[in-house]
Parts: structure tokens; sequence; C-alpha cells
């Protein structure tokens, strides 16, 4: 892997979702909680204080900024399903994951967070309507972006960061 910070590769939409295909990334997203608890399991405290790559994010940071990314995904898909085409606030993601809880907290706050959060979203996007994944937001730095742009983005996210945590382990040799 040549580049640490993307050990899946960086996010590419995919154009043209076919049903199943739109099922498979929300499966995806079902699934994520899961894999990362499973990525981190074992972990000691200086394991998950270790920078996945040199300049990088703890593993904890890494476990913390999951649910701060995923929860403001989820309010996005809200109000872009009761607002036509909402604009959407962006968040520094790089000072949300320097704050105190961040760098210190237990990460199974966080991972307990997700899998609640997971379970909400997974039940609003299952009962999407084909037309649905069409609708839009405006993002303040991608611009104008639907449903479908969303739903790709975060079943790649999870998987990446997921990765983040399993190409540490592998490199340090921690089973």
């Amino acid at each position: 892997m040549s580049d640490l910070r993307y050990p899946i590769g960086p996010f590419k939409k995919e154009d043209n979702l076919t049903p199943q295909r739109r099922n498979e990334f929300i499966e995806e997203i079902a699934g994520a909680p899961a894999k990362l608890r499973a990525a981190v399991r074992g972990l000691n405290d200086k394991q998950l204080d270790t920078p996945y790559r040199e300049g990088g994010w703890s593993l904890r940071q890494v476990v913390h900024h999951v649910p701060d990314s995923h929860l403001n995904a989820y309010i996005r898909l809200k109000w872009t399903l009761t607002e036509n085409e909402p604009s959407i606030k962006a968040y520094n993601e790089k000072l949300w994951a320097e704050l105190h809880e961040a760098r210190t907290a237990p990460v199974e706050i966080s991972l307990a967070l997700l899998e609640a959060v997971h379970q909400r979203w997974v039940l609003q996007w299952r009962a999407l309507k084909p037309e649905d994944f069409a609708r839009n937001f405006r993002h303040p730095e991608h611009g104008l972006r639907s449903l479908d742009w969303l739903l790709c983005l975060y079943a790649w996210h999870g998987r990446h960061h997921t990765a983040h945590i399993t190409s540490l382990r592998d490199r340090m040799g921690w089973d």
C-alpha cells in the first residue's frame, strides 16, 4: 500500500446506481459498526493511541471520528428528505479530532454511539423510494450532491477508516 491515507483507495462515486447496488451499499453501512468494533477488539490503550500513519490520527481518534462523521451524514439525509435542496453545514473534522474527548475517551462510547446511529440511519435508507435517491443538498465544499452520492460516500467511509485500523494492525503484527 503506497498511500497509507487511503488504504482502500480514494473515494470514487459510482454513477447510475441500480436498486441492487444501493441495497449493497445500505448493507455495508449496516455492517460497518460491527466491522469497526472487530478492528479494535483486543487493542490496549497504547495501541489505540498509536497513529495509523506518521502525522495521522491515532486509532482512538479514528474510532471517535467515524460516529462524528456519520451523525452529520444522518442529519444531512434527514434534511435532504424534508427540505428542498438544503444547504448543509460542514464541520472541521481535524479540529474535532483534536478535542479532549476525541483524544482520550474510551472507544466503547463511540462504538455504541455508532451502532445506535446506524440502526436509525439504515432504517431510513431502507425506507427510501428509488426517486428519493436523486434528491439533492448543497455542500459548502462539494456543491450540489445527491443522496446517491451520500450513500456511496458513507459506504466507502466506513470501510476506509476500518482499513486504517486493520492495516496498522497488520503492519505492526497486532493479532
